[in-house]
């Protein structure tokens, strides 16, 4: 007899990632940093090479006092796991039962799908004004008892941001039982002045909690390393659900190296700001529509038309060793996310898609 997984198990579409790039091709399609890491972070990785026979602390006590010192949070409301994926999966095993209602915006990371799916849930999502999450609608979407709500701000992968005093409005109209999940997997990217500090809202209401990583800025994906604050009741759920040893070693190490060098995650996003800007001017130059973007990588439209649509578009740039992430699965057909690269890459998807666009 063969074994039956959960109802709704198989339902499930497993995430797929970016494509990853043959020998000679540039990978842009899966938002890493163009920089790499922090030369201290890789050195420290290198270092743990010495101790991988030893269990790491299983609480990351010495990261999350790091990041605690950095943020200016208490470090006893923090939460280190595998990438903030790895939480999110954790706020779902936690919190979720069977037939719950969890709420994202029209284009959400679709993570937050999947830990729905996962506990037998059911996945609502609130339309959105421009790629932008409209919070009139999600909170129109969660009124009739939504157990959690997962906004990303700024989110992925549209790249817009709404700021601090709507996810404030956000929090205040939501009832107070229902969890709201603010993704910032991109914050540290967003200078813009009314973005705030996500942080603060974890210190200013209840039932809120706020994830990061460090794959992005701090260009660590490989180890799969993150974090979440959130109040200490959410905390201790979260610690009675995780693995003992979540964190590995030498990524607890890599952390604590990256979360100390400044120097590195000013200049990343300092490459940012020029080549973002580089890339959303170039291309709307060349007549495609690029949806306007806070994050490292931008969303790129294009028309219906057989031979010019984003499948298309997708081929030629990947037969130039290109290689960018289609978002059908966001319901984006005729959209390609390109992520910022070095720049000589950037240079080189500009000119692909000049030559898409005239040919």
């Amino acid at each position: 007899m063969t074994l039956q997984a959960r109802p709704g198990l198989l339902d499930i579409k497993p995430y797929t990632p970016g494509a990853a790039a043959p020998d000679g091709a540039v990978k842009l399609s899966s938002n890493e940093n163009a920089l790499g890491c922090s030369p201290k972070a890789a050195e420290a990785f290198k270092a743990a090479a010495d101790q991988l026979h030893v269990y790491p602390d299983g609480g990351a006590t010495v990261l999350r006092e790091a990041i605690g010192e950095a943020e200016g949070i208490d470090p006893e409301r923090i939460v280190c796991g595998a990438g903030s994926d790895e939480l999110l999966q954790l706020i779902g095993r936690a919190y979720l039962d069977p037939g719950d209602t969890v709420v994202q915006t029209q284009y959400g990371f679709l993570v937050y799908r999947l830990v729905a799916m996962q506990s037998g849930a059911q996945i609502v999502s609130a339309p959105e004004d421009g790629y932008t999450a409209d919070i009139d609608s999600v909170l129109e979407t969660a009124k009739d008892g939504a157990k959690i709500v997962f906004i990303a701000n700024p989110n992925n992968p549209t790249g817009t941001w709404v700021p601090d005093s709507e996810i404030r409005r956000l929090r205040e109209g939501l009832p107070r039982d229902t969890l709201l999940v603010v993704d910032g997997a991109y914050a540290e990217f967003v200078k813009e002045p009314g973005y705030g500090n996500p942080l603060k809202l974890v210190d200013d209401y209840e039932n809120t909690v706020v994830t990061r990583t460090f794959s992005k800025i701090h260009g660590l994906a490989g180890l799969r390393l993150g974090w979440m604050y959130g109040p200490k009741e959410i905390v201790d759920v979260i610690h009675r659900v995780r693995g003992p040893f979540n964190v590995n070693l030498p990524a607890i190490e890599a952390g604590l190296a990256a979360i100390k060098d400044t120097g590195f995650v000013e200049e990343s996003i300092a490459h940012n700001e020029r080549w973002l800007g580089y890339l959303t001017q170039s291309i709307r130059g060349l007549g495609l529509e690029v949806t306007p973007s806070v994050c490292n990588f931008v969303l790129v439209h294009f028309p219906e038309e057989a031979g010019k649509d984003a499948m298309a578009a997708n081929a030629f740039l990947a037969e130039r060793g290109l290689i960018v992430r289609p978002v059908q699965p966001y319901g984006l057909p005729n959209a390609l996310r390109i992520t910022v690269g070095q720049d000589a890459d950037n240079r080189r998807v500009v000119e692909a898609l000049e030559a898409f666009v005239k040919g």
